[in-house]
């Protein structure tokens, strides 16, 4: 397994990564349609057919997520995944036509440094298309690439992280993020993690947890950048319902990895998908899956601040890594 969400059989990812513009499209795309739903905790959430994910709307799949920096401009991002799709006959069947399905979700990167004068307009549509055509399966960049490019965090840089596991009974599930946090993914000022009970094989560092625990606010401003985005998938058979449950597991883990979450300036959202490919037995296997949503993306959280690299412009947020070259 690679620990990425591609371990995930019918799964690949694609980003466009702009420095210039510091900011970036991560395109999520599945093989088949996908059961899918969807979990917005933040106060402030930003995102294109996520009203269609609620359990109890009608259309149940999906054939992408998107993940996107530049606030309401990174809209058109789906666009542009919507065009790549269509060119290649997928989408939801209406009398002739089909229609691609693709949600998405945004966060605030538009005051980071980077040139946003693009001009009438925006270039997301275009990003979006080049994130579906590079769109592979295996391995991907982490850290300062697609929807991570411009993100940031109260303590350092933020930035895209993936994480994957398995269950006790053979089901997958794994997590990819853009870590954009009002709050924090670092204990105190320190190179310790939030999420370190939950590491696994020195993934963000191996530090584990310090002596004495330092919770005090740490917050980027009031009026700042901010949103965390993500999603969480599995090969397990689920129902929209229960994908949504995993999604609101996946948000148990967001509030694990950073301190405070879900605030009225961050849009937290979390899109679940299942790929179907294995059945599950019994409600058991569903609260074991809803669990690890957790646990995967607290992981892929610390992974992504972990994994980050500053920005090219001066007066840059700091990365975790140019304060700890090393390790330590």
């Amino acid at each position: 397994m690679l620990n990425l969400i591609t371990d995930i059989q019918g799964v690949s990812i694609g980003h466009a990564t702009d420095l210039k513009l510091g900011s970036g499209v991560t395109a999520i795309i599945f093989d088949q349609p996908a059961t899918a739903s969807a979990t917005a905790l933040g106060g402030a959430p930003g995102g294109r057919d996520t009203a269609l994910l609620d359990p109890s709307m009608t259309v149940e799949k999906v054939d992408a997520f998107v993940l996107s920096g530049g606030s309401a401009f990174g809209l058109d991002a789906a666009g542009g995944v919507q065009a790549g799709l269509r060119e290649a006959g997928r989408g939801f069947q209406v009398g002739t036509v089909r229609v691609p399905i693709v949600p998405q979700a945004i966060l605030f990167d538009l005051l980071n440094g980077g040139d946003k004068d693009w001009g009438l307009h925006s270039p997301y549509r275009e990003m979006g298309y080049a994130a579906f055509k590079a769109a592979t399966k295996g391995e991907f960049p982490l850290g300062t690439v697609g929807a991570g490019t411009g993100a940031t965090t109260a303590t350092f840089k933020g930035g895209l992280g993936s994480a994957s596991t398995v269950s006790s009974t053979g089901h997958q599930v794994a997590a990819i993020v853009a870590v954009n946090a009002l709050g924090s993914a670092a204990i105190g000022d320190g190179p310790h993690f939030w999420a370190a009970p939950f590491e696994r094989d020195n993934e963000f560092g191996g530090f584990g947890m310090p002596e004495v625990i330092d919770p005090r606010l740490r917050l980027k401003g009031v009026m700042a950048p901010a949103t965390t985005i993500g999603a969480v998938v599995t090969d397990a058979v689920l129902t929209k319902a229960e994908a949504h449950r995993l999604s609101l597991g996946a948000h148990d883990g967001l509030a694990r990895a950073l301190l405070p979450a879900h605030l009225p300036l961050d849009g937290d959202t979390v899109f679940a998908a299942s790929t179907g490919a294995r059945a599950m037995a019994d409600m058991g296997e569903l609260m074991e899956l809803c669990h690890l949503a957790g646990t995967v993306m607290a992981r892929a959280i610390a992974r992504g601040v972990y994994e980050a690299t500053a920005l090219p412009y001066e007066g840059a947020q700091r990365a975790w890594r140019e304060l700890y070259p090393d390790g330590r």
